[in-house]
């Protein structure tokens, strides 16, 4: 399953040389795979308040390939490598006209709101997810 959505670069994204600061691509990801849940009509508020579980990220690791600059548009694609039992290992890109900007590797848990300790994904969840 691969997702795309577009994010407009603001000045307040960019840098003093006019390109995006190197840590707002974090931010464009993380926004993407918000937009992703929702496409798919999962609600972090709701998995907070009704089933106490939020979605963390556990580790990253992120390749910058191409700058992007004030006024481009990012597509922002998201994509589900492997979901364990309480993980999912995302691949995610940014790219600017069809040119790769940036790419980010994430692995997120899925922890109990109060402990932090890490909880099965619901079954309800997986399947929204549709890995094969």
């Amino acid at each position: 399953m691969l997702n795309k959505f577009s994010y407009r670069i603001y000045y307040e994204d960019t840098d003093a040389g006019g390109v995006v600061y190197y840590a707002n691509y974090l931010k464009f990801f993380e926004r993407a795979r918000t937009d992703f849940l929702r496409a798919l009509g999962i609600s972090q508020s709701d998995l907070v308040n009704k089933e106490n579980l939020v979605f963390v990220v556990r580790k990253c690791a992120i390749e910058y390939v191409s700058p992007a600059k004030l006024d481009d548009v990012l597509e922002v694609s998201v994509a589900i490598k492997n979901i364990s039992a309480a993980s999912i290992l995302m691949q995610q890109e940014a790219t600017k006209s069809g040119v790769t900007s940036s790419r980010l590797e994430v692995e997120i848990v899925c922890v109990d709101r109060v402990s932090f300790k890490p909880k099965k994904i619901p079954q309800e969840i997986k399947l929204l997810f549709d890995v094969r």
